[in-house]
């Protein structure tokens, strides 16, 4: 029964989401408008300097990664943000719910919007620019998937926390955090790329590895051995470090006055 009553918890904040997006056009828009710009014109540049088609699936992977990880990250940071621009966020946590309750369901809706991006980008990529996207397989093609799901549920937390402490001053990391960590990452790019210290930066990000170990079936080689045990490790335990941080965000914001500032 109590199970039952966490699952129902959780489901409404994912028909929530579900609602908000569905009556919301201008969610609808951007959900297809921005991979489509990422994909025809990083598709387009990858043309003009005639790139072979390896390095053609390798820029690509880039720009699916990013929109895919970002409708994912941005669904999740949303579920606090709508409250906090409603001023209904204090209205919120009279109900008997947790934190967990809302990363969880707006995750729901996030999974399968991040889904839909992806599919749509990928068959955009297949059909116009010749991207071999099946070439690793279905199995790698999932653990990648896993790896940028897991990425976006790292980041939105983050903002989550960051929010709870910042207030308002914080909000751009929703629209900033998934930038940042492509770039870190390599975006378009092997970090081998990037300067010394950023790139032991790079190094301890997760998503680091689950971009080396796609792009290793299109002969790109990682730099560690095993790049998908490392990134899941790495990601499992920056997903509950994260996830305490979050908590302690929340008794801070409550102790401090913060959430109830962010509901006037």
């Amino acid at each position: 029964m109590r199970l039952l009553t966490e699952f129902i918890k959780i489901w409404a904040f994912a028909a929530r989401g579900g609602i908000m997006n569905r009556r919301n056009f201008f969610a609808v828009f951007e959900m297809f408008f921005w991979p489509l710009v990422a994909v025809f014109s990083v598709g387009l540049l990858t043309q003009f300097l005639q790139l072979d088609e390896a390095t053609v699936s390798f820029v690509l992977i880039g720009a699916l990664a990013m929109n895919t990880m970002q409708i994912v990250q941005l669904d999740i940071s949303y579920a606090l943000l709508y409250d906090v621009w409603s001023k209904s966020l204090k209205h919120g946590f009279i109900a008997p719910i947790r934190l967990g309750h809302i990363v969880l369901g707006s995750g729901l809706v996030g999974f399968v919007r991040g889904l839909l991006v992806f599919a749509i980008m990928g068959a955009l990529s297949i059909w116009y620019f010749n991207m071999e996207l099946w070439r690793p397989g279905l199995l790698p093609l999932l653990f990648f998937l896993v790896g940028l799901f897991l990425m976006a549920a790292i980041a939105g937390v983050l903002v989550i926390g960051l929010v709870l402490i910042f207030g308002h001053r914080a909000e751009i990391t929703a629209w900033a955090i998934t930038y940042l960590l492509m770039i870190l990452c390599g975006l378009y790019y092997p970090v081998s790329l990037l300067p010394t210290g950023v790139r032991g930066l790079a190094e301890l990000i997760p998503l680091t590895y689950f971009l080396e170990y796609f792009r290793s079936f299109y002969g790109f080689p990682a730099s560690v051995a095993h790049p998908l045990e490392w990134g899941l490790l790495l990601g499992l335990v920056y997903l509950v470090v994260s996830y305490g941080l979050m908590l302690l965000s929340l008794k801070a914001s409550l102790r401090q006055g913060t959430l109830v500032k962010l509901s006037e």
